[in-house]
């Protein structure tokens, strides 16, 4: 109990030491980049620091796994994140292309509105496929 409430302390004071400094020295020009980067740099700290504190005593394992049973697992799990992430973040480059042509296409002609929405379509399918193939990974 005592340590949730000094890290909640700390936090706090890691919120609000930045917003001290911003309401200081706001006529000064390069403050708002100075209390970001100080504020940035107190909240991941307590988040570091929170986390080794909470985190912190013994770790017991199952006896009846197997070391190479529980590797595996962890890889199933690593390959579903990693395929479903990737598959996302191309789809959101391919998405923003898409979207942006079929704006600037649709603004010259308005006729082509169902082709430039297939080729959207066709670019978020790219993240659904990543999900399937992380379902498959799974099941």
């Amino acid at each position: 109990m005592v340590t949730k409430v000094i890290l909640a302390a700390i936090l706090l004071i890691s919120m609000g030491i930045p917003y001290i400094g911003y309401r200081i020295g706001k006529k000064k020009e390069g403050c708002t980049k100075v209390s970001l980067a100080l504020g940035l740099l107190l909240f991941f700290g307590t988040v570091v620091a929170a986390d080794m504190m909470i985190f912190s005593g013994n770790i017991y394992a199952a006896s009846e796994v197997s070391g190479a049973a529980a590797n595996t697992e962890g890889w199933r799990y690593l390959a579903a994140a990693l395929s479903t992430g990737l598959s996302c973040i191309g789809a959101g480059f391919a998405v923003a292309s898409a979207a942006s042509a079929a704006i600037g296409a649709l603004s010259e002609d308005s006729s082509i509105m169902g082709k430039a929405l297939i080729f959207v379509a066709l670019a978020e399918s790219i993240a659904l496929y990543g999900l399937l193939i992380s379902f498959s990974i799974l099941g």
